[in-house]
């Protein structure tokens, strides 16, 4: 299957420009809410599509997509930076790799928990705030290790550069009923071991929470 890796940047238009403040809301949970429908803007060509495409936000606010399909092209953004995507992977080959995930693990009893968060929470209140970013780079790494064990590759190093959590809204709730979700940005090298398994699960991504800007692994060879 081909896929598809995207530069998408909203226009600069004044009809873009008069839809700022929606597209852009200052909270940081309604902003990734936001951007989640702006980008299924670019690719839900019909009512029933179901979401085929990975994103994640740059820092200058442009958007990164891996996907099966090309974006559509519409005025709200500049034209769309495209190109197939078909790495050629071989096994023992080092990556260094940008991930940001909503790294999660399944309870006895069937409930799903943040690893990071709940490694946070076992700490005395006055321990957490100090040993934060230590704990998302220790639960961090475990994780991705255990995606790499059914995924095809096997992790080198991994760090933490930063872990935020989200509250995301519900439509037609009230705004203590948000959605909390935690977001882990990792950064390290990872070595292939199975290219075909690791591309399969790249086009899929990695973790939960997909559609908020989570699960895309951006990786290159090493300098």
């Amino acid at each position: 299957m081909t896929l598809y890796f995207s530069h998408i940047r909203l226009a600069r238009n004044p009809s873009a420009r008069a839809l700022a403040t929606l597209l852009r809301p200052t909270e940081s949970g309604e902003r990734v809410s936001a951007q989640h429908h702006l980008l299924w803007s670019v690719f839900a060509d019909s009512a029933e599509r179901d979401r085929d495409f990975l994103w994640r936000e740059e820092r200058d606010g442009s958007f990164l997509t891996l996907s099966a399909r090309p974006p559509l092209q519409t005025d709200l953004f500049e034209p769309h930076q495209v190109k197939p995507y078909e790495p050629e992977l071989a096994p023992g080959e080092p990556l260094d790799f940008l991930l940001r995930a909503n790294a999660t693990r399944m309870r006895r009893g069937g409930k799903r928990e943040d690893v990071v968060k709940a490694s946070i929470d076992a700490l005395e209140q006055r321990d957490r705030a100090g040993k934060r970013m230590e704990i998302a780079s220790s639960e961090g790494r475990a994780w991705l290790e255990r995606q790499g064990e059914k995924n095809g590759f096997r992790v080198i190093t991994a760090i933490a550069e930063d872990y935020t959590t989200l509250a995301l809204p519900r439509p037609g709730t009230a705004r203590g009923n948000a959605m909390k979700i935690g977001v882990l940005d990792l950064s390290g090298r990872i070595e292939i071991t199975d290219p075909a398994l690791f591309l399969t699960q790249m086009a899929q991504g990695f973790g939960r929470a997909k559609s908020f800007g989570c699960g895309l692994m951006l990786i290159r060879r090493p300098r």
